[in-house]
């Protein structure tokens, strides 16, 4: 299994500094935030800055995906906004644009998205409709970068289940490059069926897995143990999956070296079916 930490993460850290903690734990990769202070799409001289990250990256032989979830990357006042979904989604579209060149730049397969939440007074089907077409124009690019999109349900958001995602890639004609981010810790949240079901639907799609701890119907990460979730048959039901599958602990950032390993510690003894009682005593151990 291919591990790697999103440097969300890592927010008081140095990105150099992060990825090089993450190649002494173990890890094989890393999901790259373009947000202020990692790889800001808004500094000067971004080229050059994407240039040394992809020295580093190919120097601790890590594997690399460009993540867009950055809160307050494109506004200050209001998280997450502007969405594909906004009046003015063209702001998030150019951003999203940029993060396919970053990644073809740094030798990434990947750039993760997501729909954001419906604006009220819009009916599903308009949003539905609004985003399938930023999507599509997205796509286009993909195309000529040569990434892949990994679209990302997310609790709340209109997209927030496979449900969703499935009926947004038929909308866009099953694009090849139109892939998925399974988030298993979302999966746990929303989804009706188990989480090993999960993952079996949702693999042929896939090109992006997030991975955490998590309680039903309560949208919060949590460090392995602390939640709800068997992981042994979850990591079972992705094998031979070959893409990178990342922690996602945005707000443990205050320890993100110990969380780091602890995590890949308990995702190692998971994937060889050494965790019991859904690893609540090897999470902090």
């Amino acid at each position: 299994m291919n591990w790697a930490y999103c440097t969300n993460g890592f927010a008081d850290h140095r990105l150099p500094e992060a990825l090089a903690i993450l190649a002494d734990l173990g890890y094989t990769g890393a999901a790259i935030t373009l947000d202020r202070g990692h790889l800001d799409p808004y500094a000067p001289g971004l080229a050059a800055e994407v240039s040394r990250i992809a020295g580093v990256l190919q120097r601790l032989r890590l594997d690399a995906v460009v993540e867009t979830g950055g809160r307050y990357t494109l506004d200050p006042w209001r998280k997450h906004h502007p969405t594909l979904i906004s009046d003015d989604a063209g702001r998030r579209a150019e951003f999203l644009t940029t993060a396919m060149r970053i990644a073809a730049d740094l030798g990434a397969p990947v750039v993760h998205l997501w729909s954001g939440v419906k604006p009220d007074g819009m009916t599903e089907e308009e949003a539905y409709a609004r985003l399938a077409d930023q999507c599509e124009r997205l796509l286009d690019e993909a195309d000529r970068t040569g990434v892949s999109l990994g679209f990302e349900p997310e609790p709340g958001m209109l997209v927030r289940d496979l449900d969703g995602y499935e009926r947004l890639r038929r909308m866009l004609g099953d694009h090849p490059r139109f892939g998925l981010t399974l988030d298993i810790g979302h999966c746990h949240c929303v989804e009706r069926d188990d989480l090993p079901a999960c993952v079996r639907r949702a693999l042929p799609y896939t090109v992006h897995v997030q991975i955490e701890d998590m309680r039903r119907e309560v949208h919060e990460h949590l460090e392995f143990g602390e939640g709800e979730i068997d992981f042994v048959p979850v990591l079972a039901a992705l094998r031979g999956y070959p893409g990178l599958v990342a922690v996602e602990l945005a707000r443990h950032g205050h320890a993100a070296p110990q969380v780091a390993r602890r995590s890949i510690e308990f995702l190692r003894r998971a994937h060889e079916g050494r965790v019991a009682d859904r690893g609540r005593t090897a999470g902090r151990g």
